[in-house]
């Protein structure tokens, strides 16, 4: 099995890598979905994140109000690490889970969108950084998502740059292309990465 960390700015198109990925054959572990998996109704995630912050965090339907839950940690780093202490362990249990359940000659992909922030990347075989150049993730995030260009330009400084994150990469795929260009370059890595899941290693996950 390899194990993959996939990262990139906000606005790279990491989502858009992860989803070519997958359909060569990857198995995919998204942190972020995970993040919210662990905190759906029922789960003892879900009681323990209101057991710290109250039941004001809740929304009407009993599931989790992230929007209620973010004023409150964003402005507090004290709860913001609480937070974490709640629901990392989590993901990384669930991570591993998945990640062991896979195939042996399965190419795991990770899609960790702060991985370099965190420092995660000796955790995995390898990493893949998705770049693109800041006008490219500007326009993306202007044109596509919808937002303002100073609340863009906000959540692409609060990340690692895009120097740190080639820092960390063991391959970089370009995506101030075109679709089929991008798509080429997938194949290019998927057989990399096909190639590097046939040699022997020890099995690998997220702790």
């Amino acid at each position: 099995m390899l194990s993959v960390g996939l990262t990139g700015g906000i606005g790279a198109g990491k989502s858009e890598v992860s989803r070519l990925l997958v359909e060569r054959g990857a198995v995919l572990i998204d942190a972020d979905r995970i993040a919210r998996e662990v905190v759906a109704p029922g789960t003892p995630g879900l009681a323990a994140v209101v057991e710290t912050f109250g039941e004001e965090v809740l929304a009407e339907d009993g599931s989790l109000d992230r929007a209620r839950l973010g004023s409150i940690v964003f402005a507090d780093q004290e709860k913001l690490a609480a937070l974490n202490s709640i629901v990392h362990p989590l993901v990384g249990a669930r991570s591993k889970e998945l990640s062991e359940a896979a195939p042996d000659d399965a190419v795991v992909v990770h899609d960790v969108p702060l991985l370099t922030e965190n420092g995660l990347a000796p955790l995995y075989d390898l990493v893949v950084v998705v770049d693109a150049s800041p006008d490219t993730q500007l326009d993306r995030l202007v044109r596509l998502r919808g937002m303002t260009e100073e609340d863009a330009r906000a959540r692409m400084a609060a990340q690692a740059t895009r120097e740190q994150r080639r820092a960390v990469a063991d391959i970089v795929i370009d995506n101030d292309v075109p679709l089929d260009e991008l798509t080429r370059r997938v194949d290019e890595v998927w057989a990399e990465l096909v190639r590097r899941a046939k040699e022997p290693r020890p099995r690998t996950g997220q702790e």
